[in-house]
């Protein structure tokens, strides 16, 4: 099986190597991984948000997170919620 295209900012033995550990791990394993990732970049989002709106309470918080992920419509047709207009 060929590697995929490398990125620029990666040698191409490098990322051969990587490849090659990521073909080698169960569906589990990288599910794992996936999850933990999404888990991160999720945690940094949030913070993100609650440094953008420091008296917001989790719920809005992460009604936020949602509306900027799925858009405010769909958070607002889903969950009856839009955001304050000058925020919290």
């Amino acid at each position: 099986m060929s590697v995929p295209f490398p990125p620029r900012d990666t040698a191409p033995d490098a990322w051969a190597k990587q490849f090659e550990l990521y073909r080698h791990m169960s569906p589990a394993q990288k599910a794992a991984g996936v999850r933990a990732i999404t888990l991160a970049v999720n945690a940094l989002a949030l913070a993100a948000l609650r440094q953008q709106y420091p008296r917001a309470g989790r719920n809005e918080l992460l009604l936020r997170l949602a509306a900027r992920r799925l858009g405010e419509g769909v958070v607002a047709r889903a969950y009856g919620w839009r955001a304050p207009e000058h925020g919290a």
